[in-house]
């Protein structure tokens, strides 16, 4: 069994550079074993094949307009892709496309969590708001319990 915990978002787009810090925060702690995270920024094509190569679990770390105070971090389970799912646009990658994506290249996910944060702005620039900046510490430690939750779940489920 395996997780990714995966920050995706523009890092050239202010707060939508939120998943990004949280990967970086993540690469300086000690993860438990099966578990890895990674950067993915915008490349949300490269995500869904990286995780068709051995992946059970995935949490995404992203900014999320939810219409909460700016800085609130939530966890959304998604709902898997249907029939109606928007087309792949390799320039605009949210969770629920990178999840499309993986459906249509044949692959799947035993779980799926997303750790969001409301942005304060979304427009262009370089740095994240110092509301979104606070929650970047918070959002990678729920990450790592959220992927240590999943592993228990899945050893608890075996025979």
């Amino acid at each position: 069994m395996s997780v990714l915990l995966a920050g995706i978002g523009n890092v050239f787009a202010g707060d939508d550079g939120f998943g990004v810090s949280v990967a970086a925060a993540l690469a300086r702690r000690t993860l438990p074993p099966g578990v890895r995270a990674g950067d993915y920024g915008i490349r949300g094509v490269h995500l869904a094949y990286e995780l068709l190569d051995g992946c059970d679990g995935l949490v995404l770390v992203d900014a999320v307009p939810m219409g909460e105070p700016a800085g609130t971090v939530c966890v959304i389970e998604p709902e898997p892709p249907g029939a109606d799912a928007p087309p792949v646009d390799a320039h605009r990658m949210t969770p629920d496309l990178v999840l499309t994506t993986l459906a249509r290249l044949g692959g799947s996910l035993e779980r799926v969590l997303v750790v969001g944060c409301q942005p304060a702005s979304l427009g262009p620039g370089l740095g994240l708001s110092p509301v979104v900046a606070a929650a970047v510490e918070p959002a990678a430690a729920l990450a790592v319990e959220l992927a240590a939750e999943i592993l228990r779940a899945h050893e608890e489920a075996l025979p």
